[in-house]
């Protein structure tokens, strides 16, 4: 009965939220690198750090992860409001980081491993943030990825938080995952999942000794990194908003549904989730499977990226 009761007071949480957000008039303006077309109100996603709040007060997680999470939420809040510059972003980055090491006592790691770990976690949370784009995107994906780490038995302590979270999931899904969203994510929700997703993978792997389940992160991981490679070919600044995605060039130049281009992403992940635990347990996922599986993936993604940027010169032809 309590998380019956915890989803509806997630629900209740965004319909209060969004009476804030209304009146100081915290909304998402369409323009040209968007993929919506209608004003929709912003932060939506508040509902995840909620989530983690919720948690530590139940004991479920650590001050050390639900401060981390929180501060992240709270400077990304604001620069949904009001746009900031890079330093106070990056460093509330750095601190929440360090928080996680702190949690997962990294520090006493070899010291070569943590800057790799800091950069694969930074990389990973602005990942996470500029894939969400589309409607359902993000929660459908994070929804996927907490469900995936739920059926580890490694994870059986951890489920009372990945059941919590998946039910913030389910309440800003039940906003968003629709033709036409009653709101978005924005920083605020993107961000503080990224943290949250990107804590419990490093969890899960340090406890298990299984690095495979990083594979529960590719489909998006892929995506961004090849997209990446792309601007970078093309001379763009990366660090600026863009359409060059491949779920943008399914969802804006081939109108595919944003709802279909969600479910076609988290699908996947599921797919490659499923297949990596099943591995695990006849205990077949060896580097080399995974690495097979990585490479199966990239070359599909190619194929398919391939596939819609000829359709899309077709079209402009």
């Amino acid at each position: 009965m309590i998380y019956v009761a915890l989803f509806f007071l997630f629900i209740i949480v965004e319909l209060l939220y969004f009476k804030i957000a209304d009146h100081f008039n915290i909304i998402d303006k369409p323009n040209s690198r968007s993929s919506h077309t209608s004003i929709t109100l912003r932060g939506g996603g508040i509902i995840f750090p909620v989530g983690i709040l919720t948690a530590c007060l139940f004991g479920y997680v650590s001050w050390a992860i639900a401060l981390a999470i929180i501060l992240v939420a709270i400077v990304s809040f604001i620069d949904d409001i009001r746009p900031l510059s890079q330093l106070p972003r990056f460093a509330a980055h750095i601190v929440a980081i360090g928080l996680v090491f702190y949690d997962l006592v990294l520090f006493s790691q070899a010291i070569w491993l943590l800057p790799i770990i800091f950069i694969l976690m930074i990389g990973w949370v602005n990942a996470f943030n500029f894939m969400d784009g589309i409607n359902g995107i993000t929660v459908l994906y994070a929804f996927v990825t907490i469900l995936s780490f739920s059926f580890l038995e490694i994870n059986k302590e951890s489920l009372p938080l990945l059941i919590t979270m998946g039910l913030s999931c389910c309440a800003f899904g039940f906003f968003n995952v629709r033709k036409k969203a009653k709101t978005f994510a924005g920083d605020v929700g993107s961000i503080s999942m990224a943290l949250f997703l990107g804590y419990f993978m490093l969890k899960t792997i340090l406890e298990s000794g299984q690095f495979g389940y990083i594979l529960f992160l590719s489909v998006y991981g892929i995506d961004a990194v090849i997209t990446i490679f792309v601007r970078i070919k093309k001379k763009e600044n990366i660090l600026l908003p863009h359409r060059s995605h491949l779920y943008q060039y399914l969802a804006n130049e081939l109108g595919y549904s944003h709802i279909v281009v969600s479910l076609l992403y988290s699908g996947i992940q599921l797919l490659v989730n499923i297949l990596v635990i099943y591995l695990q347990r006849i205990d077949a996922l060896s580097f080399l499977t995974v690495v097979s599986i990585l490479l199966f993936q990239i070359l599909f993604y190619l194929w398919i990226r391939n596939r819609a940027v000829k359709k899309i010169v077709g079209c402009e032809l």
